[in-house]
């Protein structure tokens, strides 16, 4: 009976989540008010506050839940050889879960601003510096444009997400021609070295 009552918790909290998102992605982050999500939700604010807070606590449950795939891919990418076979896994298990989490993504995109002041932005730059440090070679003498290639990669697989999201096309077909520029650029700058 207890698993009933925190499936039905769960949903609700997925719910909150879900429309927070969207609606943070139509109207931004600052825009958009706890009344506003619980309106969308058709619950009182009273019942949004049993779960959440502030929009922050919102936005922080979500970037939680979305990132944790991403923690568990630096956490297994650190346990790994810095081979370029590693590196490649790396970048497809990335672009699979960008995939997954791409509304979060495209709010991050949309509220740059908004990222930068709140804990969760940080906590974001950690992971890009974490994975970027995965990616790259270990050796203090690594040429700068090797650096920078493996930068590259990590940026063109979030912003080919943005700009090609509208181009006509498969989306699997768009991902996946994303993650052969991002691997090519990963595997010049490994041979490079």
């Amino acid at each position: 009976m207890g698993t009933g009552k925190q499936q039905r918790r769960g949903d609700t909290r997925q719910r909150i989540q879900d429309v927070a998102l969207e609606l943070f992605a139509e109207q931004g982050y600052e825009k958009t008010s706890l009344r506003e999500i619980a309106e969308r939700l058709e619950v009182t604010k009273a019942a949004l506050y049993y779960h959440f807070k502030t929009k922050e606590d919102i936005l922080t449950s979500i970037f939680d839940d979305m990132t944790r795939p991403i923690d568990e891919l630096i956490e297994w990418g650190k346990e790994q050889p810095r081979t370029l076979d590693t590196k490649r896994a790396i970048l497809t298990r990335y672009s699979e879960i960008l995939t997954n989490a791409a509304p979060l993504f495209r709010f991050m995109q949309e509220n740059q601003a908004t990222m930068r002041d709140l804990k969760t932005g940080e906590s974001f730059k950690d992971r890009m510096l974490q994975l970027l440090d995965i990616l790259k070679s270990d050796d203090p003498a690594t040429p700068m444009t090797a650096q920078v290639r493996c930068f590259s990669a990590l940026f063109t697989m979030h912003g080919g997400m943005f700009v090609l999201k509208d181009a006509e096309g498969d989306p699997e077909e768009k991902r996946k021609a994303i993650l052969e520029v991002a691997i090519d650029l990963v595997t010049q700058a490994h041979e490079g070295v």
